[in-house]
């Protein structure tokens, strides 16, 4: 998808996107030199960045094409970044939980595997259902780094998240093209 001459390219939630995009190596630096206090404030910045871009892009119709791709490659960072940090500090705590997490990375994987596949490249289906993901393993993860493990909100984040990522496999094979910021299954089978 080419960038519309109409779209503005500087909008603040283009500018909150491609500031997680920046700031992932400096938090990549964190996690390998193990500095997690640094690491928790700075993921918890960029999820913070990741609610304020797409609430002011919906409710300031600042929705734009290159936005929907800088905050799916800004996504798929802070999602790599976090799972790196579980690996480096906290790999202790989910002993008896490894099939979880597996099972959560592999139909994540799959569903990127599939977009991939199909349309060569990230369309940033952007679903209700991973909005919800997107919060409940942010919640996950801050509760996690800053207050200890919770297996129920374990179960819940990657549960939840397992689902989205089947609805959005079902979704990207449906769809004869890519789109962006499709509500969900549901609206796709309606239309």
């Amino acid at each position: 998808m080419a960038q519309n001459s109409q779209e503005p390219t500087w909008t603040i939630p283009n500018i909150l996107s491609l500031y997680r995009l920046l700031v992932f190596p400096l938090i990549l630096y964190f996690i390998a030199s193990q500095q997690e206090q640094l690491f928790v404030v700075f993921i918890a910045i960029s999820l913070i960045t990741d609610i304020l871009d797409g609430a002011i892009a919906r409710g300031f119709n600042m929705q734009t094409k290159l936005g929907a791709k800088l905050d799916s490659w800004a996504d798929l960072g802070v999602f790599a970044l976090a799972f790196f940090a579980v690996y480096q500090f906290r790999m202790a705590d989910i002993k008896g939980l490894y099939w979880l997490f597996i099972l959560y990375l592999f139909c994540w994987f799959l569903a990127y595997l599939v977009v991939f596949v199909k349309f060569k490249g990230l369309i940033g289906l952007h679903t209700y259902m991973f909005k919800v993901t997107g919060y409940l393993q942010g919640i996950f993860m801050f509760v996690w780094f800053v207050f200890g493990f919770q297996t129920w909100l374990c179960y819940l984040a990657l549960g939840w998240g397992t689902l989205a990522c089947i609805e959005e496999i079902i979704i990207i094979l449906i769809i004869p093209e890519p789109r962006s910021n499709v509500k969900g299954l549901y609206w796709v089978l309606k239309n």
